[in-house]
């Protein structure tokens, strides 16, 4: 294989002649947070294309999770009732009880962005940084831009979850299980990868605050408010402990750091992909979900397809069985809502399937790996299932010592440890998986 380097900071290699498939993004999320001991806490994302069956996964381990004795909340995030019919309930934007150890709730970003806002006119009146001003915003006169919804969603999801371990035992309620129904699958893997992407802005970030007039003028006031707002290391009399622009800078990266690792530990976090096997283009877009995925720095859990009885289903979930390997792959009979009916959900998990219960029990964890290094051989390999080789480019800054792998919308940093680090020989695509050869 030919390689081609521009300069030297910013060296290129297109793998053009790299064979390999790989997964793209469509619409459509679900999360599911089980905590599994006292203070222990898992987030699992159901993620696929469109209209393949995420919210009836959602409904269907919200329920499970409830028959199991654990208080379980439902969480949608948008505007469609499918949920409420999933579930034979009213979903409101407070949460109210749907059945035994069940709560649900909806969220709504124009409401969610009151709080946020009130804390920050809080804070402006301890610390006078904007002499005012943000006392003349009315949060109901906002609305909402274009990413808010994932941002806001986030820390809702955090609030309920505390990934971060800053919440009051006495603040809010208690849930085990916390399921997240999301509304598109492409902004929930933005959002599984934005704590590790934030490290980086926030190092670019610190070096203009700190190097440059402008930032070593505007920064202390701009930190200050941030640091007054953020419910992160308060002392007792709701200050923050951090009180110069170095500990709070830490402070931040204390942060990003304890939320990125949340999400590759699979203690905590679990992605499942859902498929409708009767749709092809639902088995591709799968398969580019799994390497997008990956590309996010997560983990696919396994495998949940909605189907039917007849042959051709059948077949369909052979296929799908094949093509997901290595992953575990779970059958469930279709469940249709109707608008006049509920659904007999006692029925429903009485007969589900051990797989089904396999996938979603909360003890087992994930033994892939993403990434191996082979120190002997040099090389690094990345498992990348459903990217076309024309797909996939590397990037190498810094000396060598980190590769960025772009892939599709996805971009990925991955540090090289020490012995191993250098520029790139070489790279090839066998068995899903991109090796590239370092020198």
């Amino acid at each position: 294989m030919a390689l081609r380097f521009s300069p030297p900071l910013f060296q290129y290699l297109n793998c053009n002649s790299i064979s390999g498939r790989r997964p793209r993004v469509g619409k459509g999320t679900s999360f599911v947070i089980v905590a599994s001991g006292e203070n222990a806490t898992k987030l699992v994302t159901f993620i696929g294309k469109g209209g393949s069956g995420k919210t009836t996964a959602a409904a269907l381990a919200a329920q499970y999770y409830a028959k199991e004795g654990l208080q379980t909340c439902l969480v949608i995030q948008s505007q469609d009732t499918t949920a409420e019919h999933l579930m034979g309930c009213k979903i409101g934007t407070s949460p109210c009880i749907c059945a035994q150890n069940l709560s649900v709730i909806r969220l709504e970003t124009t409401k969610m962005i009151l709080e946020p806002l009130n804390r920050v006119k809080k804070a402006d009146a301890r610390i006078n940084s904007t002499q005012g001003i943000l006392e003349g915003v009315v949060g109901e006169e906002l609305g909402i831009l274009p990413g808010m919804d994932s941002i806001f969603a986030a820390l809702e999801i955090e609030k309920l979850i505390d990934f971060l371990g800053v919440k009051k035992a006495s603040s809010q309620q208690n849930f085990d299980v916390v399921v997240y129904d999301g509304n598109n699958t492409e902004e929930t893997l933005r959002v599984i990868g934005a704590a590790e992407r934030a490290r980086r802005y926030l190092k670019y970030a610190r070096n203009m605050a700190e190097k440059t007039d402008i930032g070593r003028l505007a920064s202390p006031s701009i930190l200050k408010l941030a640091s007054e707002t953020m419910p992160l290391s308060k002392s007792n009399d709701g200050s923050s402990d951090a009180k110069t622009s170095v500990q709070i800078w830490d402070n931040f990266e204390h942060v990003l750091m304890k939320a990125s690792a949340s999400f590759t530990d699979s203690s905590k976090f679990r992605c499942y992909l859902v498929i409708d096997p009767s749709r092809p283009t639902s088995l591709s877009s799968a398969l580019r979900y799994w390497g997008c995925a990956i590309q996010a720095g997560t983990e696919i859990s396994g495998v949940f397809a909605f189907s039917t009885a007849d042959s051709s289903s059948i077949s369909a979930v052979e296929d799908v069985k094949k093509k997901m390997s290595p992953l575990a792959t779970a059958i469930i009979p279709n469940i249709s809502p109707t608008t006049d009916s509920s659904l007999d959900w006692n029925m429903i998990l009485q007969v589900l399937a051990v797989d089904a219960k396999e996938l979603l029990n909360i003890s087992t964890k994930n033994v892939q790996s993403l990434v191996q290094f082979d120190k002997s051989k040099k090389t690094v390999t990345l498992f990348l299932p459903g990217f076309d080789k024309s797909e996939i480019k590397l990037y190498q800054y810094r000396g060598g010592t980190e590769l960025l792998v772009e892939a599709g919308d996805q971009r990925r940093v991955i540090h090289l440890p020490t012995g191993m680090q250098g520029k790139v020989s070489g790279a090839k695509f066998s068995e899903r998986s991109l090796v590239v050869s370092l020198k």
